[in-house]
């Protein structure tokens, strides 16, 4: 079942979505190929501190976070990938890891890839490593809010 903050959230704006199940994956681009859905539009979490800050960069799964290029989007010089014991506490309804792009239900600042704006459609894990959930792109950009910037490379 996906996120219970997630699915609560989604259903209370009326948000279309598709929940998709899927043999258990745990990397972005191998939870594409196990929900047939098109590497394109499978999105993943990326967990980083921006001055000392838990915070949200969401990319392509088949994309890197490039951290000097997030560092210079954010004017902020101390920028580095989280440890997974640094926020495996903040999202108690998902499994380590797997925790959807909703920064916002969780009061952290979302950073999109410019690249994931070019999908009409995105999906990406629902909570756990056996689910996707699929929706638009415009309607995850009306509910979050992220900042949009380029630091993201292929």
């Amino acid at each position: 079942m996906p996120s219970k903050k997630l699915k609560e959230h989604l259903d209370k704006f009326d948000v279309p979505y598709l929940t998709i199940k899927h043999s258990q994956a745990f990397s972005a681009q191998k939870v594409a190929a196990a929900a047939h859905v098109p590497g394109k539009n499978m999105i993943k979490t990326v967990m980083v501190m921006i001055n000392g800050q838990m915070a949200m960069a969401v990319l392509p799964a088949s994309y890197r976070v490039d951290f000097d290029m997030l560092k210079d989007v954010t004017g902020e010089g101390n920028v580095r990938l989280a440890s997974e014991t640094e926020f495996k506490d903040m999202f108690a309804d998902c499994e380590p890891g797997a925790m959807p792009p909703f920064g916002n239900l969780y009061n952290l600042e979302v950073f999109v890839a410019k690249s994931v704006t070019e999908n009409e459609e995105i999906a990406f894990n629902a909570g756990n490593f056996a689910e996707i959930i699929q929706m638009s792109y415009s309607d995850f950009y009306r509910l979050v809010h992220p900042k949009i910037s380029k630091f993201a490379v292929h």
